[in-house]
């Protein structure tokens, strides 16, 4: 995968560092090749890192899952449906209060592009 861990690192974190991969997805995987949850890289046997880095390929992660998230959410403003007009404006998607606490929603509905912040 490209990605080196240190030996001490729990085998639970280190499959959930991979974007698109959440704590379910990779307690799935860790029982899938018999591995303890608190297990630590360096106990893992290197046949079964190979094994998990090959099932880690076959799967969405990382820049793919990012690239379909962004491809979503660019297919909602193009259809110019309320979502995807929020998410242009910025401002909260999924119906939070918009009178008072809406600072978050602005900073996560933002993207860096070429050091600067724009709207998605």
């Amino acid at each position: 995968m490209g990605v080196n861990f240190h030996e001490k690192k729990l085998v639970k974190k280190a499959l959930e560092s991979f974007y698109g991969l959440g704590p379910q997805l990779a307690a799935r995987i860790m029982a899938k090749y018999t591995i303890h949850p608190l297990a630590r890289l360096g106990s893992v046997p290197p046949k079964t890192i190979t094994a998990l880095t090959t099932e880690l390929s076959t799967m969405t992660i990382e820049n793919d899952a990012r690239r379909i998230v962004q491809d979503n959410i660019k297919r909602l403003r193009d259809m110019g449906t309320y979502r995807g007009r929020r998410h242009a404006m910025g401002l909260p998607v999924r119906g939070q209060r918009t009178r008072t606490q809406i600072e978050t929603a602005k900073k996560l509905n933002t993207l860096e592009r070429g050091g600067t912040y724009s709207k998605i």
